[in-house]
């Protein structure tokens, strides 16, 4: 059976950037960093303690293209600590916290324009 989603790709222009972006701003921490050939590196990035990692990467013709909107969502605990951690460190907010009846958001955007939502548990 499925145990757990591996890795998730975000994708970017610059993986020097993406990098420190999302281990100086956003608190991700640094698993992997290797070649992946001769273009690029394959990056991977822990989450907290969750088994599902983040990779960075360029992707070539059809692939995905940076500057979209992320199909999932970043859980935390407090998604106004988080917000005001990450606030203060520079990442950019497209929405504040919200609080809804299903639970509270704030929407956020890397450099390469690529768009997340940070969400409660």
């Amino acid at each position: 059976m499925i145990s757990h989603v591996k890795f998730v790709s975000i994708p970017t222009t610059d993986q020097d950037r993406a990098l420190a972006f999302w281990t100086e701003r956003v608190g991700f921490r640094l698993l992997t960093d290797q070649p992946f050939d001769e273009k690029q590196r394959w990056i991977e990035l822990l989450i907290g303690s969750s088994e599902t990692r983040v990779v960075l990467f360029v992707f070539d013709g059809d692939g995905l293209k940076p500057g979209g909107l992320f199909n999932g969502a970043f859980a935390c605990n407090s998604v106004e600590q988080t917000y005001q951690q990450m606030t203060e460190r520079g990442v950019e907010f497209t929405s504040p916290p919200r609080k809804e009846p299903w639970g509270t958001f704030a929407a956020f955007r890397d450099p390469d324009g690529n768009q997340f939502v940070l969400s409660s548990r």
